[in-house]
């Protein structure tokens, strides 16, 4: 296999810094690569919260006081670097004068509001990026660019630093992770990252809807753009509930836009060997599994009913993630022999809403609007089933985590929930999970009672359970559709016209 010089650039990398799915794919697809006899090396910011200890973030000599400058306002980058844990993939942490030291990602805690400066942030991070790459004197065939944070370097690739010999040659990739972020901000910020207003007009690369949008950006300057299904790369295009009106931009890639599922780090994320579950178990011996639901209800306050099945739900508290559905059938759930767990923060009226069923009926519902690593892992090894009516899911990974665990999915037919989960075939007992059909309360209730009643023969259960630990999901198979695609960019001379 060709060996490409890759660079990952991502905004967020679990278990360093962690804000949503795509912290779990920065600290998997890396290592993919690098198993694949790939030169990986990974760029991300260094927040202040970052334990330097914990990780062992070494300062890079060579690496300190490297000037940025973005619309005439110069900072120093320093670069301190670490490896992924159980790997030799290198990251590359760059801290930009005081942009990234505050105790969130994206959003102040205080008020859990963007910070008003993101889009300025992002763009020092992005400049010292390409800075930085000159300093070591290193010089990547693909840079991997994920979701808005990163769409300036492709842009700034192309415009400010064309003409510089030393990114002669370099392609880059752009993955759409999820379109309900897409780096949308007032006109004004042109000039605040080194554009001019003028650039930013209908027809143009950065304007969409009256905004200067990066990601429309990213996808013009690009060589070639990604998304994480296959399905939801189809939605995209034919629904513009789902695609946000970026369909017929990207239908203009042409050939040059590709839906690739993600995958998982099942070094992590398996019940052999998972260090946030108290007790391990394997497909071959799922005695164990029931161990966990036991903690689980115990940990929760919940009496464990040997015949009581649990299904989990970890996500946010969104009309997106189809809770709205959920609370309309709450009344009809209570009155089934199940227990219903929700972990995850998220719209404060549902979460309200939610909070209320859990007071009234502690021993059927609990809620914990926060998010905890080991309460995730838990849930998905206690739960029987977990469900996921999704309205639109690029790719989902909790459905995929499930099903390595035992633990039965039950999602809508959407994105990547529809590309990893088969319904099942009451008559053969082939599929993997149970679809909603329609997104409506009524087809949602149905499918998870069709759930419960697969549940109550116990062999046919467990035969099941059997069956979904087998589904492989690992990174190999995307990495080498990435690592294909790279081929062909490499091999591509057709370069992209500037034009702003």
């Amino acid at each position: 296999m060709k060996q490409f010089k890759i660079l990952y650039l991502a905004s967020e990398i679990s278990p360093f810094a962690i804000a949503g799915g795509l912290a779990d794919v920065t600290g998997a697809l890396p290592k993919a690569y690098k198993n694949l006899n790939q030169e990986i090396r990974i760029m991300v910011p260094k927040y202040k919260f970052i334990n330097e200890r914990k990780y062992v973030l070494r300062e890079v000599i060579r690496l300190r006081e490297i000037p940025v400058t973005v619309n005439g306002q110069t900072v120093n980058a320093s670069v301190k670097s670490a490896f992924l844990p159980d790997s030799k993939v290198q990251v590359y942490f760059i801290e930009v004068g005081d942009f990234f030291n505050r105790p969130g990602i994206y959003n102040d805690p205080k008020t859990n509001k963007p910070y008003e400066d993101n889009g300025v942030r992002f763009a020092f991070f992005s400049r010292a990026v390409i800075e930085t790459l000159k300093k070591l004197s290193w010089q990547p065939d693909v840079i991997h660019c994920n979701d808005w944070q990163t769409a300036y370097v492709p842009v700034y690739l192309k415009t400010i630093y064309q003409g510089d010999p030393f990114f002669k040659g370099i392609k880059t990739l752009y993955t759409i992770h999820n379109l309900t972020n897409q780096g949308e901000f007032d006109v004004d910020l042109a000039e605040k990252i080194d554009f001019d207003k003028s650039q930013v007009k209908e027809g143009g690369m950065f304007y969409k809807d009256g905004k200067l949008n990066l990601t429309k950006a990213a996808i013009y300057f690009s060589d070639f753009i990604t998304t994480v299904s296959e399905t939801y790369a189809h939605e995209i295009l034919a629904n513009d509930e789902v695609g946000f009106g970026f369909g017929p931009i990207l239908e203009e890639k042409g050939d040059k836009f590709e839906g690739i599922l993600n995958g998982v780090d099942y070094g992590i994320w398996t019940p052999e060997k998972d260090k946030y579950i108290p007790y391990h178990y394997s497909k071959e011996d799922l005695s164990n599994k029931e161990e966990n639901k036991k903690a689980l209800l115990m940990r929760l306050g919940m009496e464990y009913e040997p015949d009581v099945p649990v299904i989990g739900m970890i996500s946010k508290l969104t009309p997106q993630k189809g809770f709205d559905l959920i609370a309309a059938i709450m009344d009809d759930l209570i009155k089934e022999n199940v227990k219903l767990v929700i972990h995850g923060d998220g719209d404060r009226d549902l979460a309200e809403k939610f909070l209320e069923y859990a007071k009234k009926y502690p021993d059927k519902v609990s809620v914990s609007i926060t998010y905890d690593e080991k309460m995730a892992h838990l849930i998905e090894a206690g739960s029987d089933m977990f469900l996921m009516p999704s309205r639109y899911e690029p790719c989902g990974l909790n459905q995929i985590y499930s099903m390595r665990y035992g633990t039965v999915p039950i999602v809508s037919a959407v994105g990547g929930l529809y590309d990893s989960v088969e319904d099942i075939d009451e008559e053969t007992g082939e599929g993997t999970g149970f679809i909603i059909e329609k997104l409506t309360p009524e087809d949602t209730l149905k499918a998870i009672k069709r759930a419960l009643k697969y549940y109550q023969d116990k062999e046919k259960w467990q035969n099941l359970q059997k069956r979904i630990m087998e589904e492989d999901f690992s990174w190999d198979y995307a990495a080498k559709r990435y690592l294909d695609i790279f081929d062909r960019l490499v091999n591509d001379t057709d370069d992209l016209e500037n034009i702003v």
